[in-house]
């Protein structure tokens, strides 16, 4: 079964689009209440990039832990080796 990779790009297109609409949507029936909508919006978006960007820091962290792991780990073994060889 091959994977579908029309999702990603769909949404990305779509999504701004949507909120482009639901905007001026919000605009006709409220006026000036748009602006509040648009500060939930924004707020959101900064919310999701706060979580993304922790979550590829963590991911970074944990990955410079496992190369200084391993690291610490053949340098132990070429110093076992020499002084049993």
């Amino acid at each position: 079964m091959t994977a579908v990779k029309i999702g990603k790009p769909l949404l990305l297109i779509t999504t701004p689009i949507g909120l482009a609409i639901g905007l001026y949507e919000g605009w006709r029936l409220a006026g000036g209440l748009v602006f509040v909508m648009a500060t939930f919006i924004a707020f959101l978006g900064f919310a999701f990039l706060t979580v993304v960007l922790t979550i590829r820091r963590e991911k970074r962290q944990e990955e410079e832990r496992k190369k200084e792991k391993e690291q610490k780990e053949k340098e132990q073994k070429e110093k076992e080796q020499k002084e049993s060889g």
